[in-house]
């Protein structure tokens, strides 16, 4: 019964464009922990003991979070299911990380030293030569650069069918970029590299974003660009971040300019309010800085 309600708040969520499948798998092991115990509708105390369960208190608060919300939705549709108080297990949202800056002299270090990644004389350490190189020139996502297919690099850019809700866009690329791209494909096809997806390592798929997160901290660190393990560092997704404040950087110092260009970049980098690019100004010191700087300015002309 339990299973049932899933698929229904699911496919309610899914509607929106939604992907929900980190939300799907959690409700599918805590229904197969309550029916384990022979429960068909959810109860406080099974659920309070299978989130005490987890690794961490962080892991904890997101399951009972995530919980907390499909009982609501199961409450309404069978009041048998119980709903537990907001906030048990702690309240608010984790930081996110730290963002950093990658400057183009790290890139180029990275970049190389991908190539001399094992397997040697395989495709693997070009596609992560060549990946890297693509998530600083656009600022994708590398979970919409892994779901990159060889059709999706067209005359007018990238098609983008695996961004953020569902939503697709076409991002255009500088002729650089068009040629770095047919010049790993043309490596691929020397080398004999199958597969249907852009990216591919010698198994001919794309490889798992947990290994490109990997892989790249571990070249990061070779080169003495992040600390030891277990300290903070540059991570694959300030190439993104990387990408944004340049971006911003270059924008003419001018209020309609700037205007439009937030409007243009939110665009381009697929975020579904113009609010999430704010957040790089947030988030960079030396925005923030040059902000600062023309509000000064601004504050002594009107005192003028």
């Amino acid at each position: 019964m339990m299973h049932a309600q899933i698929d229904q708040y699911l496919a309610f969520h899914r509607g929106f464009g939604r992907k929900f499948d980190a939300q799907e798998r959690l409700l599918r092991l805590f229904a197969r922990y309550a029916h384990g115990f022979g429960d068909r509708h959810i109860t406080i105390e099974r659920l309070y003991d299978w989130c005490r369960s987890a690794s961490s208190q962080n892991a904890a608060r997101d399951r009972f979070d995530d919980l907390r919300r499909f009982c609501l939705y199961a409450h309404a549709e069978d009041q048998r299911h119980e709903v537990p108080p907001a906030g048990v297990f702690g309240r608010g949202r984790r930081r996110r990380p730290t963002p950093h800056i990658i400057e183009p002299e790290q890139l180029a270090a990275i970049m190389q030293a991908a190539l001399d990644l094992p397997p040697k004389g395989k495709i693997s350490p070009h596609t992560y030569h060549y990946l890297f190189g693509l998530l600083a020139t656009t600022g994708l996502r590398i979970s919409e650069a892994l779901a990159l297919r060889r059709d999706d690099v067209v005359d007018d850019g990238l098609v983008i069918r695996n961004g953020k809700f569902g939503k697709q866009r076409l991002v255009p690329i500088q002729p650089s970029t068009r040629a770095a791209l047919d010049a790993y494909l043309r490596i691929r096809e020397r080398l004999g590299a199958a597969g249907d997806d852009l990216f591919v390592t010698t198994r001919g798929r794309a490889p798992h974003q947990t290994v490109v997160h990997i892989v790249f901290v571990k070249l990061a660190r070779k080169l003495g660009f992040r600390g030891p393990t277990g300290t903070s560092g540059i991570r694959v997704h300030d190439l993104r971040h990387s990408f944004a404040v340049r971006s911003l950087e270059s924008c003419p110092r001018d209020r309609e300019a700037i205007r439009h260009h937030m409007a243009a970049l939110s665009t381009y980098l697929g975020h579904v309010d113009v609010a999430a690019t704010y957040w790089y100004l947030e988030a960079t010191p030396v925005l923030l800085r040059d902000i600062a700087a023309a509000g000064e300015q601004l504050f002594r002309g009107d005192a003028a």
